[in-house]
């Protein structure tokens, strides 16, 4: 299954700049900004550029564009000072509204810089 564009997309707005954006990394295929309700010292969301709904339909529709997205999101740890001989990072990836997804673009969280319990929430 092929996703268009989302023109309602908060995600797909910020992807092509008509909402502002605190941009950390940026690939062909993925764009990573800043959290405006960080749950930590350190919460980037990394997206693909193309909308998808979730990390599962990504993952299903195009598995290496999925590797990207990860790729992307390890690359914005590194960059942060969150590589794991500094104390590591949590990746989260939140698929429907029971886990709490509220925008439905594919998009993973990038958390650091304090420590991470577990269980999460």
């Amino acid at each position: 299954m092929s996703y268009a564009a989302d023109p309602d997309c908060l995600f797909c707005k910020l992807v092509r700049g008509e909402v502002p954006a605190d941009v950390v990394h940026a690939t062909d295929a993925t764009f990573a900004f800043r959290d405006v309700q960080p749950q930590a010292p350190t919460h980037v969301l990394v997206v693909p550029r193309r909308h998808v709904p979730d990390v599962a339909s990504l993952v299903a529709e195009a598995p290496q564009e999925a590797v990207a997205l990860f790729a992307a999101a390890a690359e914005v740890a590194r960059q942060e000072g969150l590589a794991a001989a500094d104390g590591g990072y949590r990746m989260v990836a939140n698929t429907g509204p029971a886990a709490q997804q509220s925008v439905f673009h594919a998009h993973v969280h990038v958390l650091g810089g304090r420590p991470m319990t577990w269980p999460p929430g």
